[in-house]
């Protein structure tokens, strides 16, 4: 035993030295030096341990190097390296003598590393007291440093050249890229602006900070450099030696006494803050000192909050969002995410259907569609009830301004005049039960029970009228429920023959004709009617027929054309239609006439919708097998409804393994070619295609002799997209031109539902969020991997 203890003793003593290898008091780690994602201490620190260089926990499984505040008890991070692809837990960081690097668990894979322009040999890092973390050479020189390579924070001390950006996370907790940048231009303004992240296309500044200085050049008068210094202030550095100061208060907040730092928030505000460092429980807080913009709600370009959501300012001029009365957030964890509306919109011409609240020093500026002059409010608010487009009413002053949805860069005021009114449905109030019939029901109750108590005979008597009564009662139901001509648990109406041949004039008047039928218009006493006949119904059960009507009478979507009725007389088949004054989709992007940009990008989030209904909500999913421009109805309002849903159902086992091809050549998915049996991406296939027609207002496919590369739409947006031509794709549009984002975003979302292989195309919902910008869009790859299709 005595034995033992100086061993362990001296290897106490020598884990010790192993570890002070490792890092020294100094901030300085050796190569070869390792940290762990997971590990109870996975960081270097600095030498007065302010800073900590490190892995921070994001989740169960997730973790992100960084630099952060080691004293303080919110350890705020002001660097990281892998916000886009945090690692795994095990994840580990070594310091090598040519660079740093990140890999995964496993160790085959890099996640980062630290890029040097010239090829060197690592002496040692430095975790450095302000904030910078260092690797030097041999030769003691600074070979690459974290100062240099700024994500969302400045620090005191901290340098930016021209050409220098900061940019702003995705959300307080994830740290991906977000859509804001603080960049040092090559005219040596400092600029806020908007980017889009995936084409890293940079839009108009919403805030300058010296404006003096642009459009100079390389003039004596230009700044050239962005200095954080060690007083705490901040300033951008003239070639005259002047200095153009962005920090505006008269004492610097000395970083000697306090932790101060200069962050680009994921809501686009670039502020000042500061944190003292003798903190107590009373002080221990961020304190932002300024704050650009002054209302980044009120800035045209920035959209802190999502759709129907409405931005107002909370402390340190940062942007609160909340949803209006009868919306709710899509996210609830996230309160900048988008708002939905808790109700279904529709035409219905009951005006009590619908009422109007009104939300003072409100305006959605961007969603406008209409405006009436010389309006009073009683006259605006009824304008809105009587138009089925109508979400919402803003008047400012004697103009009614009309809204649509989604209402866009929703802000509240108050040096807003005016009154927004959002239109809301009302909910039904249940029926109070009135005091005189209560208490008649109690003096039939008391005169039945004077009744029964008195003979035993009266009894027998009521009893087996009771019976009786249950008996024949439920008799007629169950022969309600197997009646030949009924659809019990829908609204349909059966039609006879002779009534359609009435209502339709002899099949006069014809809409079209495609693969299911021919449709015709006709006219009941209650409505006009498309009356569709069946040509080729591969069941000749009658109950079988019935069933899948009913199933599609039970369909019901405002992005769907709703089924009215039908007929299955002898050998005739079918369908009765809602009747839609507008037309197809094709009629109307291929006419002479090109619709606009705000008009095309509606429908297709309309059919995007519809189809996401079909595949994933309705109780029966439906693949719809026939999507395209003559299958997408239009009603008063441009409006898209998908007709056609439930007849592949009709006319074909859609479980099959071995099908007949169903579709219309150009938009056929290369799935029906394969022995397998066929799912829903092949409506994702054809709505691809369907999408890129939208985008560009063109065919698929051209049969014209010489169109060369033009001559299948899918091919040459892809083309388009790879050489970053897409303004070919839209002819110069202005209207599109100055929506390049979502026009780059709806392109993006189409190559990916046209990809070769099935699996690898997005489900409905998922095309849905990415078409309404509420879920990112990765780069789509190559829709033509497995070329096995000829």
């Amino acid at each position: 035993m005595a034995f033992v203890l100086p061993q362990l003793l001296f290897l106490i003593l020598l884990l010790l030295s192993f570890s002070a290898i490792s890092q020294t008091n100094d901030g300085k780690i050796s190569v070869g030096s390792t940290l762990t994602a997971g590990a109870e201490s996975a960081f270097w620190l600095s030498h007065s341990n302010d800073f900590a260089f490190g892995f921070r926990k994001l989740d169960d499984n997730h973790y992100l190097l960084a630099i952060w505040y080691y004293k303080i008890p919110q350890k705020t991070i002001v660097w990281y390296a892998n916000g886009d692809n945090p690692g795994p837990r095990q994840s580990r960081v070594e310091l090598t003598n040519n660079s740093l690097i990140l890999r995964q668990p496993q160790g085959d894979q890099e996640l980062w590393r630290a890029e040097f322009q010239t090829a060197t040999t690592i002496a040692y890092g430095l975790m450095n007291d302000t904030g910078n973390f260092m690797l030097v050479d041999t030769s003691s020189r600074t070979n690459w440093e974290s100062f240099k390579h700024p994500t969302d924070t400045l620090l005191p001390t901290q340098e930016m050249e021209i050409g220098g950006s900061l940019f702003s996370r995705q959300r307080e907790t994830n740290f991906s890229r977000g859509r804001y940048e603080f960049l040092l231009r090559e005219d040596g303004s400092a600029v806020l602006n908007p980017k889009n992240v995936l084409s890293n296309i940079t839009y108009k500044p919403y805030y300058y900070y010296i404006s003096e200085t642009r459009g100079l050049g390389n003039g004596t008068n230009s700044g050239y450099k962005l200095i954080f210094d060690q007083s705490g202030y901040l300033y951008i550095l003239l070639r005259n030696g002047k200095r153009s100061f962005i920090t505006t208060l008269q004492l610097a907040l000395s970083p000697a006494r306090n932790y101060v730092r200069a962050t680009l928030g994921f809501d686009g505000v670039f502020s000042i803050s500061y944190f003292p460092k003798n903190f107590s429980a009373a002080n221990g807080t961020w304190s932002v000192i300024q704050a650009e913009p002054d209302n980044i709600c009120l800035k045209v370009g920035p959209r802190p909050c999502g759709d129907n959501s409405i931005c107002t300012l909370k402390e340190g001029q940062r942007p609160s969002c909340k949803c209006p009365k009868g919306y709710s957030l899509l996210d609830p964890a996230d309160e900048y995410s988008s708002c939905k509306p808790d109700f279904m919109q529709g035409c219905d011409q009951d005006g009590d259907l619908y009422y109007l609240n009104e939300l003072p020093n409100t305006n959605w500026p961007n969603s406008d569609y209409d405006v009436l002059r010389q309006y009073n409010a009683t006259a605006c608010q009824r304008s809105c009830l009587e138009d089925c487009r109508c979400a919402a009413v803003v008047l400012s002053g004697s103009n009614c301004w009309k809204k649509h949805l989604p209402l866009l860069h929703g802000r509240e005021n108050t040096g807003y005049s005016d009154s927004a009114f959002v239109k809301l449905r009302s909910i039904p109030q249940s029926p109070i039960p009135q005091v005189p019939r209560a208490k008649k029901h109690k003096s039939s109750f008391v005169v039945v029970s004077v009744l029964l108590g008195s003979s035993v005979f009266v009894n027998f008597i009521l009893v087996g009228a009771m019976c009786l009564g249950f008996f024949l009662y439920y008799q007629k139901k169950l022969k309600a429920f197997g009646a030949d001509k009924t659809c019990v648990d829908s609204n349909l109406r059966y039609f006879t023959y002779k009534e359609l041949m009435e209502a339709t004039e002899g099949f006069k008047e014809e809409l079209g004709r495609g693969s299911c039928g021919i449709v015709y218009k006709g006219k009941t006493a209650a409505q006009p009617i498309a009356v569709k006949i069946l040509d080729r119904v591969l069941t000749d059960k009658e109950k079988e027929f019935r069933a899948e009507v009913q199933v599609i009478g039970q369909t019901h979507h405002k992005n769907l054309v709703r089924l009215v009725g039908y007929c299955d007389e002898g050998q005739y088949r079918l369908l009765v239609y809602e009747f839609l004054s507008n037309g197809s989709l094709a009629g109307f992007l291929f006419g002479d006439l090109k619709p606009s940009w705000s008009q095309r990008s509606q429908i297709a989030l309309g059919v995007a919708r519809g189809l996401f209904y079909l595949h994933e909500e309705c109780s029966t999913r439906i693949i719809h097998c026939y999507i395209k421009p003559q299958n997408i109805l239009l009603d008063e309002n441009y409006n898209a409804r998908i007709s056609d849903f439930g007849l592949a159902k009709l006319l074909l086992n859609q479980t099959q393994t071995k099908t007949g091809i169903r579709g219309t050549k150009g938009y056929v998915a290369p799935d029906w070619f394969r022995p397998a049996p066929v799912s829903v991406k092949v409506d994702v296939y054809s709505f691809g295609v369907l999408l890129l027609e939208i985008i560009c207002c063109r065919r698929n496919v051209y049969m014209e002799h010489g169109v060369g590369e033009k001559g299948v739409l899918t091919d040459w947006a892809y083309d388009c997209y790879c050489a970053s031509r897409l303004d070919a794709l839209i002819q110069n549009e202005m209207e599109a031109m100055n929506d390049m984002n979502r026009v780059e975003r709806f392109v993006m979302v189409a190559i990916w539902c046209v990809q070769e292989d099935p699996s690898v195309r997005p489900r409905m919902k998922n095309v849905m969020l990415m078409l309404e910008g509420l879920v990112q869009v990765s780069v789509p790859p190559s829709p033509y991997p497995l070329s096995s299709i000829s």
